[in-house]
């Protein structure tokens, strides 16, 4: 193959503008500690916003924001329960990403 044939075949393969962006916009929701946490938390078990904060020695109202902004990029998703909300990782696919960022940092130590 030839080299603008090989630019060209690569342009084909990779994905538009709009979804690349969505992609590392996903991916900053990731680069917060607290949000890490919360995740691996739900990863576990569902849980109440107090239980999560309990967990984490966390206000209740700091917990509300981060899940706020799980929930906004669909990673969490809350079923109320009476007067509370219970938390979930919102699909299968954020538990794997969660695996899949796990084992790359194992793999290195």
């Amino acid at each position: 193959m030839e080299e603008k044939d090989i630019i060209e075949f690569v342009r084909n393969k990779i994905a538009d503008e709009e979804t690349i962006y969505d992609l590392a916009e996903l991916f900053k929701v990731f680069g917060d500690t607290t949000r890490a946490k919360i995740l691996s938390c739900l990863e576990v078990r569902d849980l109440y916003v107090s239980e999560i904060a309990d967990v984490l020695h966390m206000s209740i109202s700091a917990v509300s924001h981060q899940l706020r902004v799980l929930r906004n990029a669909k990673l969490v998703k809350g079923i109320k329960e009476g007067k509370e909300v219970k938390y979930s990782l919102d699909d299968n696919h954020v538990m794997m990403i969660i695996e899949c960022g796990m084992s790359h940092i194992k793999e290195g130590n």
